[in-house]
């Protein structure tokens, strides 16, 4: 099940850490890492008191058990045999039952081996992916032994530094990874040429690297050479919603995530996000999330001191 939220609720937030929020900082880069949910003490990505960033894919495998994920603005309610699946640069945390089984990967692109055509089934590579969700995967009990012996080969290759380490794991992945896609249901798309889909990867690219910089289509299209119509066209054959939609959504995602961890102004956020007139970010933020910024943010403070 999985239901909207305002904020994070982290399990060690108090009134008196409220002055030292921040926004998370990323987490360093690894090229690849695999713990079981149960072994809690070296696992860098579950001892976490707050979320999250790290800039690896992570896949969360619960066996048995239960705990909750947050990924963003959205709180699920995770159960067995279901993997869910996280892009680079989602805000996440997740937090497993005491009883929890199962198993947590994180990996960077250039570790898995899978062609990219085949990885983008379930790790879309543009940044629209994490402003629409996240991918839940579910798994029948005929592929679960399979996987879960696949799963548990990496764990001990990965405790291990035997000769040719780093291979085994790779393969070991890709085999994982192929067995994931085919439990993979997409919803399908329509048919869009390579040179369209190379277009839409480049503007959601841009998008994550300008969105404080650039509000308007037309700043995307000139930068990748094409009309504002084509470009908005083409992003909504992809991924249902044109090219404005992300654009904005992308900065009311920022904005939500400096609202609950910053302990910033509206004045300071508003600025950071390259808005010269406060009244002009209120009116925006309001519009496209649906809410007053003010009401999101008290009630967000509110979630985040009461745990």
């Amino acid at each position: 099940m999985t239901k909207a939220i305002h904020s994070y609720a982290t399990p060690q937030a108090s009134k008196s850490r409220a002055a030292q929020m921040s926004v998370p900082e990323e987490k360093p880069h690894v090229p690849f890492e695999i713990y079981r949910l149960e072994d809690l003490s070296g696992n860098s990505h579950l001892n976490d008191g707050v979320p999250h960033l790290h800039n690896s894919f992570e896949l969360v495998w619960v066996l048995d058990g239960s705990g909750n994920y947050f990924v963003d603005n959205e709180q699920h309610d995770v159960g067995p045999d279901q993997i869910y699946c996280l892009t680079p640069g989602q805000l996440h945390q997740f937090r497993p039952d005491h009883q929890t089984r199962g198993f947590v990967l994180t990996f960077s692109p250039e570790f898995l081996f899978m062609p990219q055509d085949n990885a983008a089934l379930i790790f879309h590579s543009s940044s629209f992916h994490k402003l629409s969700g996240t991918t839940i995967i579910p798994l029948t009990s005929e592929i679960r032994e399979e996987m879960e012996d696949l799963a548990g080969k990496m764990v001990r290759e990965f405790e291990n530094f035997f000769l040719l380490r780093s291979e085994i794991l790779r393969g070991l992945l890709n085999i994982f990874m192929i067995y994931l896609t085919r439990q993979y249901r997409p919803a399908v798309l329509p048919a869009i040429k390579a040179g369209n889909k190379t277009l839409v990867n480049r503007f959601f690219a841009i998008v994550e690297k300008k969105y404080m910089e650039y509000k308007l289509v037309a700043e995307y299209a000139d930068e990748l050479a094409v009309t504002p119509n084509h470009l908005n066209e083409m992003v909504k054959k992809i991924s249902g919603f044109p090219a404005s939609h992300h654009i904005r959504q992308r900065v009311v995602l920022e904005a939500k995530r400096l609202a609950t961890y910053s302990g910033s102004s509206m004045k300071e956020i508003a600025y950071s996000l390259g808005f010269d007139d406060i009244a002009h970010f209120s009116k925006f933020f309001k519009n496209f999330s649906g809410r007053s910024f003010t009401d999101y943010k008290k009630d967000a403070m509110q979630q985040f001191l009461s745990i």
